[in-house]
């Protein structure tokens, strides 16, 4: 049988180039590059760190949530992703360096009580990542990963307190020591929770969305962290009950709403788990950190007196006794008189000023200055006298700008405070000393 031309079949042609193997590309059987091989100077993370990959079989419509969990969209290997962030995440031998050298420098700046170096402790303080890798972990359900991360971040917490509490012990040596610095930043105030919940938001988008080291980001961070926790150390070390433990307490408030702000900006992000268990580890921690908050803030006076009040807050007048100079007399049994020779001497009594007594009660800074002078740019700052300090009231006030300044004693130190942070005590003063004159 004949075919036309035009009709005539044709030989077979070899199948396309497309079905051939590459011989550069490594054939289907070969297994791909171990984690070793690709990140030789990294950690090993655990496999369930990256729960984004759904198995063999899944429904196409299971698999499109499981992708849709990231905020990055036209972005592909999510779990890659992930893995990347976890290993930016895990913490150095150098997050451990710089954490032992930021809380000596911290400690040192709360002794001299200079800000100076407290900003100086701040520059030297570690990068922040494990504690995003902390969050991480926590929103995406990785049990193993939140071990690791949170080890790391409690052997460099421990590590300023420690350091901080040396310091505390060696300033001993000097006592008494204003310890402003350390007063101020063991209390809470608006402010600082304010930059703490904003550097927890802008540091976990800086760390998602970008390769930078986000270096400002974290010391905004570490300013709430690190910073009352070294005051609270030294509270410890010094042995000062208005700093220890307020500071560490301070530190616990700002980890658990830099938590729930961080955790909150992952869920934004569409960061979430695909597996039903891991929601537990979210839910668990979320609730350690929302009864964190509202167990200091309903029971502690920190939240309570430290954030309702502003810091230029003029204290409300206070009556104080103050003594005079004329003597009172202290009731005393009667003396009945005996005849005696004239020339034997008769004991009379000579009373003393009765001293007068007042403890510290400022209505903000949990304390007050005691000065040289009176007047607030007038004289030099002695100590810092914490609230319920038992001082001696002496006679004399000065009025400067139209503020009242007393005259007080503490711990054979004499100096000047205002009459306004002074209240008066319900404590029995020290009974006068009598002394006996003979008369002929």
């Amino acid at each position: 049988m004949s075919f036309p031309e035009e009709e005539q079949p044709k030989p077979s042609e070899p199948e396309s180039s497309e079905e051939q193997p590459n011989p550069e590309e490594p054939a289907a059987s070969e297994e791909p590059p171990s984690a070793q091989a690709v990140y030789p100077e990294e950690p090993v993370l655990p496999e369930d760190f990256t729960p984004y990959g759904p198995p063999a079989g899944v429904p196409r419509a299971r698999r499109r949530r499981a992708h849709r969990t990231l905020a990055m969209p036209g972005m592909d290997q999510r779990a890659a992703i992930l893995d990347s962030l976890a290993r930016r995440a895990f913490p150095s031998i150098e997050f451990f360096v710089f954490a032992l050298l930021a809380g000596a420098v911290l400690g040192v700046a709360y002794l001299m009580d200079s800000p100076a170096l407290l900003l100086l402790g701040l520059l030297l303080a570690p990068l922040l990542t494990p504690w995003v890798g902390l969050i991480l972990a926590i929103q995406t359900g990785s049990w193993r990963f939140f071990f690791l991360t949170l080890g790391g971040m409690l052997v460099a917490s421990l590590l300023v307190f420690l350091t901080g509490t040396l310091a505390g012990w060696v300033g001993r040596i000097w006592l008494p020591l204003p310890l402003t610095q350390a007063t101020y930043h063991s209390h809470l105030w608006w402010p600082d929770l304010f930059a703490v919940a904003l550097g927890a938001v802008l540091l976990t988008i800086s760390f998602v969305r970008s390769e930078h080291r986000p270096v400002l980001l974290s010391i905004l961070l570490s300013y709430g962290l690190f910073v009352p926790l070294s005051a609270g150390g030294v509270g410890l070390g010094i042995g000062s009950a208005s700093i220890w433990p307020d500071g560490v307490l301070v530190f616990l408030v700002h980890l658990s709403l830099a938590a729930l702000a961080g955790g909150i900006t992952l869920a934004a992000l569409r960061f979430k788990p695909v597996r039903a268990s891991g929601y537990l580890l979210s839910i668990l921690m979320s609730l350690v950190f929302l009864g964190t908050l509202a167990y200091y803030a309903g029971l502690i006076d920190l939240v309570r007196n430290e954030i309702l009040v502003t810091r230029v807050t003029v204290p409300t007048s206070t009556t104080v006794v103050i003594p005079t100079d004329t003597p009172t007399d202290l009731p005393t049994a009667t003396l009945t008189s005996t005849p005696l020779p004239s020339d034997t001497p008769t004991p009379t009594a000579t009373s003393l000023p009765t001293p007068a007594y007042a403890v510290i009660e400022a209505s903000t800074g949990g304390g007050a200055y005691i000065r040289t002078e009176p007047g607030s740019g007038s004289g030099t700052a002695l100590a810092v006298l914490i609230n319920g300090t038992l001082v001696q009231v002496m006679p004399e006030i000065q009025t400067v700008n139209g503020i009242n300044w007393v005259h007080v004693r503490w711990n054979n130190v004499d100096g000047w405070v205002l009459t306004t942070v002074l209240l008066a005590t319900t404590k029995t003063p020290l009974p006068p000393t009598l002394t006996l004159t003979p008369t002929p």
